[in-house]
C-alpha cells in the first residue's frame, strides 16, 4: 500500500484521467493518520426534497465544502459532495479552524435555510483503530481541476458515527457566520437531453467480494460510457445561461448580514453582463463567457467514488434500464447494494472564487431528489437484505 504523508498529501498525489481508474486500487493512497474527516449531512433531507427544497438541500451540502476550504485558504483538499451533505479531509494544522467553520455553517444552515445540519470531525486515527482505512485517489477532470475519490470504508464509517452523535462539533454562537465566498447556486435546472437524469449509488455488499464489485463498477462505467459525453448531464458547450430565482435567493443568504442587498445586485449585474457579452460574442478583459461555459461543462463531478460508485448521468431509457438490470442482478448475487432515482433535470451548485481563473468547481445532483432519494432506496434494500424490520 502506497502511503504519502504531510500537509500537502492531496496536492502531491499522482493523478489519473480515465474515470475507470476508480476501480484500480493502485490509484489510492492512505490518508495520514493525523488527518481528520469533516463530515456533514442534512437530517431528513428526503422530507425537505418532497416539499420541493432541492436547491436548499444542495446548497447546504456544498456550503460545508465552501466553509472548510475558505477556513483553510486551500481549495486543494480531498472532498466529496454528496447532495445532502459532504466530507472533507483536513490536515492536522487546520483542525481547530475547521471545527469553527463546521460550527458556523451548521448554525447558518439552520437559521437561513431552515434545515438541520449534522456535523462532526472524525480523526482518521479512529477509523484506523476500527480496522478500516481512508484511501484517496486524485481524478483529474481538466488540467485545472481534480476531484478526490475515497475508498477503504473509512468515509462511510465516519458518516455512520456522525449519525450516532459521535465526534460532534459543538454549536457556534448565534451570530457566527461561515465564510462562503464563491458559493454559487445560479444556474437553472438542466433538462435531460436523452430521456432521464439518473442518480445512482452502488456499494459493495461485503468485504469479501472486492474483485466482483470492481468488475461491476467497470461494467456500469462502460454502459454509461456509451452515451453522449459518457452520460454527462451538461452539453459540451456548457449549460444555458439563466438565473434561477430560487438559487438567487439562497445564494444571497450566503452573504453576511448587512451586505445581502448589495450581493443581490452584484449577482444580478453579473448575470446581465455575462448574458450580454455571450450574445454579442464579446469578452471583458480576461473573461470570455464562451470559455467559461465550456469550463463549467468540464469542471463537474457528475461521477465519483466514495466507498462505492456514485453517478448522476443523462441516459436514454433503454440504457438506464440496462444499468438498473445489471445492478439488480449484482444485488441478487450478493455483490452490491444500490439505489437509483430518475428525474427529468439535474441541478448544479458551484464554488467559483473568481470567474477569471479556470479552477472553478461544479457539483451535480438530480433535481428531484437525486442522491438523497437514491440513498433512501439503497437503505431500504440493505434493510431488506439483512432481514431488519
Amino acid at each position: 500500500m502506497n502511503t504519502l504523508s504531510g500537509e500537502t498529501f492531496f496536492s502531491t498525489l499522482p493523478v489519473f484521467v480515465d474515470f475507470a481508474g476508480v476501480a484500480d486500487g493502485h490509484n489510492y493512497h492512505a490518508l495520514p493518520a493525523d488527518w481528520a474527516l469533516a463530515t456533514a449531512d442534512i437530517v431528513d433531507s428526503s422530507g425537505a426534497i418532497e416539499t420541493g427544497r432541492y436547491k436548499a438541500v444542495n446548497m447546504a451540502g456544498a456550503s460545508v465544502i465552501s466553509a472548510v476550504l475558505n477556513a483553510l485558504g486551500n481549495t486543494d483538499l480531498p472532498f466529496v459532495f454528496g447532495g445532502d451533505g459532504a466530507i472533507v479531509a483536513v490536515p492536522p494544522s487546520g483542525a481547530e479552524r475547521v471545527r469553527d467553520a463546521l460550527s458556523a455553517v451548521q448554525g447558518w444552515v439552520g437559521r437561513e435555510l431552515g434545515l438541520t445540519l449534522r456535523v462532526a470531525l472524525v480523526p482518521v486515527a479512529e477509523v484506523i483503530a476500527a480496522g478500516l482505512e481512508v484511501r484517496v485517489a486524485r481524478f483529474q477532470v481538466t488540467p485545472d481541476v481534480s476531484y478526490a475519490m475515497f475508498a477503504g470504508g473509512g468515509s462511510s464509517w465516519a458518516e455512520a458515527r456522525m449519525k450516532e452523535g459521535r465526534f460532534a462539533v459543538p454549536p457556534a454562537l448565534p451570530d457566527a457566520h461561515p465564510d462562503l465566498t464563491g458559493l454559487s447556486c445560479r444556474w437553472n435546472p438542466i433538462r435531460s437531453r436523452h430521456g432521464d437524469i439518473v442518480s445512482i449509488i452502488a456499494l459493495p455488499a461485503g468485504r469479501g467480494n472486492t474483485d466482483a464489485f470492481e468488475d461491476l463498477v467497470l461494467e456500469i462505467i462502460a454502459l454509461a460510457g456509451g452515451e453522449e459525453r459518457e452520460g454527462h448531464p451538461i452539453a459540451s458547450e456548457g449549460p444555458q445561461l439563466g438565473l434561477s430565482g430560487a438559487g438567487l435567493s439562497v445564494e444571497t443568504k450566503a452573504a453576511a448580514k448587512g451586505r445581502r442587498l448589495r450581493h443581490w445586485f452584484v449577482i444580478l449585474g453579473q448575470h446581465v453582463l455575462t448574458s450580454g457579452l455571450y450574445r454579442l460574442g464579446l469578452t471583458l478583459g480576461r473573461f470570455d463567457p464562451k470559455i467559461y461555459r465550456q469550463d463549467v461543462a468540464r469542471n463537474t463531478d457528475f461521477r465519483k467514488f466514495d466507498d462505492g460508485l456514485k453517478m448522476t448521468v443523462d441516459m436514454d431509457p433503454t440504457r438506464s434500464r440496462q444499468i438498473e438490470a445489471r445492478l439488480e442482478q449484482a444485488a441478487s448475487a450478493g455483490i452490491c447494494h444500490f439505489g437509483l432515482h430518475r428525474q427529468d433535470s439535474a441541478l448544479m451548485t458551484c464554488i467559483v472564487p473568481t470567474a477569471l481563473r479556470r479552477n472553478h468547481m461544479h457539483f451535480i445532483d438530480g433535481a428531484a431528489g437525486g442522491y438523497a432519494m437514491a440513498a433512501t432506496r439503497l437503505k431500504k434494500q440493505m434493510s431488506s437484505a439483512s432481514g431488519a424490520p
